[in-house]
């Protein structure tokens, strides 16, 4: 069945991938997590820490919407737009928390 699903725009066959993708993301979404522990862990500082956690967020929030939510696949352009101009919206109201609690 899944050999004769077609996509919507493109009225190609969906290629099959298999699960390796999805175990390798599994698989760095794990270390990731362990990196994020380990920084909290070793007191590397309060700033450096949080920096790196944010980092590693962005990192797996990446990973999880190119693997987990498609987004590398054909026919995801309007939600490949949501999702960035949701993360615009996101930075912006960040941005302006921060210049407002600072200055």
């Amino acid at each position: 069945m899944a050999a004769n699903h077609h996509t919507h725009e493109t009225n190609k066959p969906h290629r099959y991938e298999g699960p390796k993708n999805h175990l390798i993301t599994f698989a760095v979404s794990i270390l990731l997590t362990a990196l994020a522990f380990f920084a909290v862990m070793a007191n590397l500082g309060k700033t450096f820490t949080i920096m790196f956690i944010v980092l590693l967020a962005i990192v797996q929030a990446a990973f999880q919407l190119y693997v987990w939510m498609h987004a590398k696949d054909r026919g995801h352009t309007y939600a490949k737009i949501g999702i960035f101009m949701g993360g615009i919206i996101a930075l912006t109201a960040v941005a302006a928390v921060v210049y407002w609690m600072w200055w």
